[in-house]
């Protein structure tokens, strides 16, 4: 069962199909949820104003929580919390965070030993809904698991259809850089965890170089044969609030664990990997 079937769960969802599993989800979104159903996924809705029906999980063995906390927390917990906890078949927890609940580190290096330190109301809500999740199923013997996840991409949502849609800005921050991780990548992270769960496990879900938020742009640019767009600087960058929050922070990531402990290796470790790849799909 998945809780948000949006972009990168919906390819995750997709593999497991492939596998042989029965896989379940939601979305707020009506045209969503006929898409979803189209696709033959037992989808259903589910947001603040359209509760889920209890009887919808039995059966579950496996959960992912991907949907963002409202401004009144976690929207399945405490909703469905009791529901979960009495589900006799669930062995297998996962929650989908962003590094935001570290705050802003100056560019330091961040392992998941690194006490949070959320520097925005995003990632407060965030790390309240990763501790609401770990309480919800305290002493019950099901492992709960923490992925923070990098700067999501992957085919139709890359450098590519950002540069398509003239929706690309290089901004100059000079020391400004973050990690990312290819949708696919995540989804080989939360199939590695649910073959070898750790009760209260957290993870970096990202790939190993982090870089300044203009290389993969000038990089797609490079790959297309185009120039790139113009510099901008970042105090003339008419940047949105939620682009200004993310640019407030500088941080990269360490993903040991996730080799050390799931035995992952992702496919695309930088974002040339997965932006060669993209390219090459599209051109097949």
């Amino acid at each position: 069962m998945v809780f948000g079937l949006g972009y990168s769960m919906t390819r995750l969802a997709r593999r497991l199909r492939d596998l042989g599993w029965q896989v379940a989800g939601t979305t707020r979104d009506p045209d969503r949820l006929a898409q979803l159903r189209a696709e033959g996924f037992d989808a259903h809705a589910f947001g603040p104003d359209r509760p889920l029906d209890p009887a919808l999980l039995a059966g579950t063995t496996h959960l992912v929580q991907s949907i963002s906390p409202e401004e009144s927390g976690d929207p399945a917990v405490p909703a469905l919390a009791e529901t979960l906890k009495a589900l006799p078949e669930l062995r297998w927890v996962g929650y989908l965070s962003t590094p935001a609940v570290y705050g802003d580190r100056d560019g330091a290096w961040i392992d998941e030993t690194a006490a949070p330190a959320p520097g925005s109301p995003r990632g407060w809500k965030r790390l309240e809904a990763e501790r609401a999740w770990f309480a919800a199923f305290q002493d019950t013997g099901v492992p709960v698991q923490v992925f923070r996840l990098a700067g999501i991409y992957g085919p139709g949502r890359s450098a590519f259809d950002q540069l398509r849609r003239g929706r690309a800005r290089r901004i100059d921050k000079p020391g400004q850089v973050f990690n990312r991780i290819h949708v696919d990548d995540i989804g080989s992270v939360l199939l590695a965890s649910m073959r070898r769960p750790r009760a209260g496990a957290v993870y970096n879900v990202a790939d190993g170089h982090p870089s300044s938020p203009n290389d993969p742009i000038e990089y797609a640019c490079q790959l297309l044969g185009i120039d790139p767009p113009p510099l901008v600087p970042f105090e003339d960058s008419g940047l949105s609030p939620l682009g200004r929050e993310f640019y407030a922070e500088c941080k990269r990531l360490t993903v040991d664990r996730i080799r050390d402990e799931l035995g992952v290796t992702l496919t695309y470790p930088g974002y040339r990997d997965g932006l060669d790849a993209i390219r090459a799909q599209e051109q097949a």
